[in-house]
């Protein structure tokens, strides 16, 4: 593990402090492009971060938090408040994985200055390493001029969930040539433009093989190919905390019924006057 615990005898809560382990790199990312594969989940709280963290590579601090937290029904409200705040807790929870906060939505489209600007603030904010930015070669400029400023941004193309209302949904991307070409176009671009990673959401698989064939900078899949470089899902769909989710989702545990069960176990008991008992009570001292 990445973290041991000290017990807050006013709390009795175990709170998470360092041990020795060099948190991983931008550079350290990046070389490791045809290699093992990379692992990466989000996280957008200190007690999750602190779990994900011995078995990820990188932790992303996602926009999805509009949806999957605050119910949202899109990441077009999220704002760089929203993104700060999940963002510095996902970093106090972790001491080895990378972490990479998104770039909410017009928070970097105006312009190059603007996009430093919200970046810049972020990471002064939140401690995390690098930014995610959505767009294919619109975008290449910004990303560059960040890179310039010392700011290591994670590319993301294909499906973007920003542009929902542009591309009319969640549809996975590529069916057809002239979309496929754009968006292998748009891959190579931000490659070039310097990303040190990048995110390839929603497409059709032989896109996703030949954007890794193509790029230097490693890909991460998300309904992409298992021949990206590693791979990303958003850690509430894993663990099956909802009832529906996107095809390219494997669910790993089934969370939701859990807590319903142990919820219900509890009501039961508080009902029955059966909770608290003994082991919950303090007994006066002689």
């Amino acid at each position: 593990m990445s973290t041991t615990y000290t017990l807050d005898t006013a709390t009795s809560r175990a709170n998470p402090t360092p041990a020795p382990m060099k948190r991983l790199t931008v550079p350290a990312i990046t070389a490791r492009k045809g290699g093992e594969p990379l692992v990466m989940l989000t996280a957008y709280t200190v007690r999750v971060a602190q779990l994900l963290d011995p078995h990820c590579d990188m932790l992303l601090v996602g926009d999805s938090l509009g949806q999957v937290i605050y119910g949202l029904p899109s990441t077009i409200p999220v704002s760089l408040e929203m993104m700060a705040a999940h963002g510095a807790a996902a970093v106090r929870g972790s001491y080895h994985a990378l972490v990479v906060i998104d770039m909410p939505f017009g928070a970097y489209e105006k312009s190059p200055e603007q996009a430093f600007e919200s970046a810049a603030w972020l990471l002064k904010q939140t401690g995390a390493a690098a930014v995610k930015l959505e767009g294919g070669a619109a975008m290449a400029p910004t990303v560059k001029f960040l890179i310039e400023r010392g700011i290591p941004v994670m590319g993301h193309v294909g499906l973007t969930p920003q542009a929902v209302n542009l591309l009319g949904g969640y549809a996975a991307r590529g069916r057809s040539g002239a979309e496929a070409a754009k968006i292998t176009a748009d891959a190579v671009a931000i490659a070039e433009a310097g990303a040190f990673a990048m995110v390839i959401e929603g497409v059709v698989e032989p896109i996703a093989v030949e954007i890794t064939r193509l790029v230097r900078c490693p890909t991460i899949g998300i309904g992409a190919s298992a021949a990206c470089d590693g791979q990303v899902l958003v850690i509430d769909d894993m663990l099956g905390m909802f009832e529906r989710t996107a095809r390219f989702v494997k669910r790993y545990d089934a969370i939701a019924e859990r807590i319903s069960t142990a919820a219900a176990a509890y009501a039961a008991e508080v009902r029955a006057r059966a909770f608290p008992g003994p082991d919950q009570l303090y007994a006066p001292k002689d």
